[in-house]
């Protein structure tokens, strides 16, 4: 094994503590979707990482349960100097995606989108998603880009409202790169250190920053109505 290679490992492990292998066995079977994430993360190690991340952050925007920050994290850690181009990548398939998840929407919601929400149990959080759509219209897309709120749910409820699609895509676009960029800037400036701080802090510090940006767009419409 050569030296960066060791260093990438080990930048993975320090980031990603493994259980003992009886402790790890029970959680995963016991719990699917600890299984699915365990996979998600286990495509960092493969040299079609990239892809993989692209794969899956299209997928997640219309009907993957597994958000791509998992991905993104790993390989970032795993090559820091390529964290601003994952973010990227990250970005183009989420946006890609969500464009998908939008014509799921627009022209698939009742045979395709629609038994997918109740497949994922969401059918009131999607009543929510029309409901904020009714009230901001695209404003809520960047909620949903930004936020922990299910971006598929948004996606699928941008056609089914009937969006303009193309702000729905520019919107998407600088939103979702928000996110991605951020995760991607805090791992190439601090490390493997930083990853709790992610998890921990990450979905709080973006719904502040949503909340900051309503306070403006909302004081802006204000003055523009005086």
């Amino acid at each position: 094994m050569s030296q960066s290679e060791k260093s990438t490992q080990d930048s993975r492990v320090a980031a990603f503590p493994a259980a003992s292998a009886k402790e790890s066995f029970t959680s995963l079977t016991r719990n699917p979707f600890k299984r699915l994430y365990a996979w998600v993360l286990s495509l960092s190690e493969k040299k079609s990482g990239a892809w993989a991340l692209f794969i899956l952050a299209f997928a997640e925007s219309s009907f993957f349960p597994i958000p791509p920050d998992v991905l993104l994290i790993a390989l970032a850690l795993g090559t820091r100097k390529k964290a601003f181009k994952f973010a990227l990548i990250c970005t183009i398939g989420s946006v890609l995606g969500g464009a998908f998840g939008y014509y799921l929407g627009y022209a698939l919601y009742e045979p395709v989108a629609k038994p997918l929400i109740s497949f994922l149990g969401a059918e009131e959080k999607f009543q929510t998603v029309r409901k904020c759509y009714h009230q901001y219209d695209v404003l809520a897309v960047a909620a949903a880009a930004l936020t922990p709120i299910p971006y598929k749910l948004f996606t699928i409820g941008g056609g089914l409202c009937r969006i303009n699609f193309p702000l729905f895509v520019l919107v998407s676009f600088i939103f979702r790169g928000l996110r991605f960029f951020a995760v991607s800037a805090l791992i190439y400036k601090f490390g493997p250190p930083v990853k709790s701080f992610i998890d921990k802090y990450f979905n709080r510090l973006t719904l502040i920053f949503f909340a900051l940006l309503l306070a403006g767009f909302l004081f802006i419409k204000y003055l523009w109505g005086r």
